[in-house]
């Protein structure tokens, strides 16, 4: 599986699909994969989050920021009733507090990776896509069990068993070993349009700074002597 970050001036042959939630990682993720291949195509699920307005004119800055044509917008909203999370269940209070506790956090939505990366494979057997870009962290994140090493090396097993005899897919994680520092200065050096993104759990207009990810974020930006650019309460 493929972490290390490379750029390069000839671009591979075939079309690669970026996850891209309109977060920072998705961003600075769909930076690498632009940077790297001919052809870019865009995915972004709606799932019921809190944010989805947010959240998805996130995603569709990003994209015409890169010029992207090829896009798709998928909703599974059926995770919101199924519940489970504070991200998508109002009842359940977004943690502010003990980040980094080593449990998994209230706003973990239960295998919410397998549906997008699902989506994404018969996207991209459709198109004929070979690579399938996905921004998770293992370093600085929330302790989520789908944004670990060990779940991409086996979901990428799964699609060898699961397509075609012809078909060639593989997931991609070149944010996966980052600190957040890393994953703000590798947006930098792209020239990632991180002021169009948008992380907070909460809110769609200030972000809290007080959520996990607004915490994640604002650290990377400290520890990397750049200011955020988006808006704080």
């Amino acid at each position: 599986m493929k972490t290390q970050v490379q750029t390069t001036s000839k671009k591979p042959e075939g079309t690669a699909i970026c996850l891209v939630s309109g977060g920072m990682d998705s961003c600075v993720c769909a930076a690498i994969a632009v940077s790297r291949h001919r052809e870019t195509a865009f995915l972004h699920v709606n799932y019921g989050q809190r944010t989805e307005r947010t959240e998805l004119e996130a995603f569709q800055r990003i994209a015409a920021h890169y010029g992207i044509t090829k896009q798709l917008t998928a909703d599974i909203s059926y995770l919101a009733e199924i519940g489970g999370s504070a991200l998508t269940d109002r009842r359940i209070e977004v943690p502010t507090t003990n980040m980094e506790n080593n449990m998994i956090p209230a706003t973990y939505v239960p295998f919410r990776n397998t549906h997008l990366i699902a989506i994404a494979v018969s996207w991209a057997e459709v198109i004929g896509a070979g690579y399938i870009y996905i921004g998770a962290t293992e370093v600085d994140n929330s302790g989520y069990p789908d944004c670990r090493a060990a779940y991409f090396k086996a979901f990428n097993r799964l699609i060898q068993a699961g397509t075609r005899p012809e078909t060639r897919i593989e997931i991609i994680t070149p944010l996966l070993h980052m600190t957040k520092r890393e994953v703000v200065l590798t947006g930098i050096q792209l020239q990632a349009p991180l002021h169009l993104t948008w992380s907070c759990y909460k809110n769609e207009k200030l972000a809290c700074g007080r959520c996990d990810s607004c915490r994640l974020r604002l650290k990377g930006f400290e520890e990397a002597g750049v200011k955020d650019p988006i808006p704080y309460e």
